[in-house]
């Protein structure tokens, strides 16, 4: 039985005060997710900004019999949902073996492998010692091709701007070395370091980070252009990585042409910025290599990782704070004197990937391990399939990154994704909470989104 509401204490007006702060934050989070384009998380935001404050305000105003003991019971089981979501929780220890003792070869990576031809001596010489590489390999080759006209995502607009930020990019390729000064500027290894860091920022570079250049950095040999074949001799001691972001909403229309079209457009972006920075460096009297699309001579998301710039997930890429892996790296390798970043070992990054697997829950030819990180030739890692990604490249004609668009981590970087990033450093519960919010805001398996207006062209006249 209903009675007419009783004076407020201070117990009720907690809970009122709760259920207020419940559908604010639910309504600032369906206003952002309306301006990030995300409806479906926009509209049950938008639900539980109705439903989750309603028996806070019931319980608090209507009075009825045991109202008191309710409204009491109400605020202890709030906070102590709160306390369990946000109490910091033991961190777990790094895996001991996370860096190779070893160098890779560039000739195995798909990239180098693809450009192998049939009835050629290279091509006889590379798959008489890598026989279990042929068979798929002939595989990829046989499908049309990244950017092909007859591939399944084609599109003439989006492939042919992606097209023209490779070229673009292949244009840097002379650029990433030169000739050094005579005269030799000394500097503090701090300031310069600074100086670097910020004028990078100017660049367009997101971040940026210093580390001591080590051996399993490098590639063993060359896999590309004229230098295939040839033993890496790069003896410079500092590495500087630098990443640049990729367009949320482009990412998000993955595995579509604006996919490749931004990626492309980012490996422009970081070679820039690289190029810039070694040509700023050999102009101080220091030898300076960039690495860029194309044109590498090491492995940037190792070095990117050692910089302190993320962690490696359980799709292979560099895991940033803020953006997850939706940027693309760039190096400078160096011998002018910098002051190295410690690498601070992020557990959380990694026991989300654990805990996600929302990457290969969309990948869609499955070559993201469901898989706990096993041991894999001494190192504590996962392995991707990277025929199997590279030969789905070759049918769709993109990139894909529909791994990269779905990745928890890939939300933008404002206030409310910061939030949430926040708890998933902080507690191990709440990384589990978070893997269920956001299937429940954004779906287990996101629908691409629709490619923007402006890049739809009509063919009809």
């Amino acid at each position: 039985m209903l009675y007419y509401m009783n004076e407020l204490t201070i117990s009720n007006i907690i809970l009122i005060i709760s259920g207020e702060l419940l559908f604010f934050f639910m309504m600032i989070f369906s206003i952002f997710s309306l301006k990030e384009k995300e409806s479906k998380a926009a509209s049950r935001a938008l639900l539980l900004a109705i439903i989750l404050p309603i028996p806070y305000l019931l319980i608090a105003l209507i009075a009825f019999p045991f109202q008191k003991e309710a409204v009491l019971f109400l605020i202890i089981l709030t906070a102590l949902v709160l306390i369990v979501l946000f109490f910091p929780t033991k961190r777990f220890k790094v895996a001991e073996k996370e860096s190779p003792e070893y160098k890779y070869d560039e000739r195995d990576i798909v990239f180098s492998r693809r450009h192998l031809k049939t009835e050629t001596e290279r091509y006889d010489e590379y798959y008489s010692n890598h026989h279990d590489k042929k068979k798929p390999d002939d595989n990829f080759r046989s499908k049309p091709g990244l950017l092909s006209p007859e591939s399944n995502m084609y599109n003439p607009f989006t492939f042919a701007s992606a097209s023209a930020s490779f070229i673009a990019v292949s244009g840097f390729h002379d650029l990433v070395d030169g000739d050094v000064s005579d005269t030799k500027v000394e500097s503090d290894p701090l300031k310069i370091s600074n100086y670097i860091k910020n004028w990078s920022k100017k660049l367009g570079a997101l971040n940026t980070g210093i580390t001591e250049l080590k051996e399993y950095h490098k590639y063993s040999h060359a896999g590309r252009r004229k230098s295939y074949g040839e033993p890496v001799i790069l003896n410079h001691k500092f590495a500087i990585a630098f990443t640049v972001e990729m367009d949320k909403y482009q990412v998000g229309c993955a595995p579509a042409g604006p996919t490749v079209m931004e990626s492309a457009q980012q490996y422009f972006e970081s070679g820039a910025v690289a190029v810039q920075v070694a040509a700023f460096i050999r102009n101080l009297g220091y030898p300076a290599r960039a690495h860029i699309d194309g044109n590498y001579q090491v492995l940037c998301p190792l070095i990117a990782r050692d910089a302190g710039l993320g962690e490696i997930g359980r799709m292979g890429l560099l895991m940033t704070p803020n953006l997850g892996p939706r940027v693309r790296i760039s190096v400078v390798t160096t011998d002018l004197p910098l002051v190295i970043d410690d690498r601070n070992y992020e557990h959380s990054t990694i026991d989300f990937c654990e805990k996600c697997r929302k990457c290969a829950v969309n990948c869609p030819p499955k070559a993201i391990s469901f898989d706990s990180r096993k041991e894999i030739n001494g190192v504590s890692r996962w392995k991707i399939d990277s025929e199997a990604c590279y030969t789905y490249w070759c049918v769709a004609g993109t990139d894909c990154a529909k791994c990269m668009s779905v990745c928890p981590y890939s939300h933008p970087d404002n206030m409310l994704h910061n939030f949430v990033r926040a708890g998933i450093r902080n507690s191990s519960v709440f990384r589990k909470f978070a893997v269920m919010m956001d299937d429940f805001f954004y779906g287990k398996k996101p629908k691409s989104l629709e490619i923007l207006e402006w890049m739809r062209i009509d063919n009809e006249k």
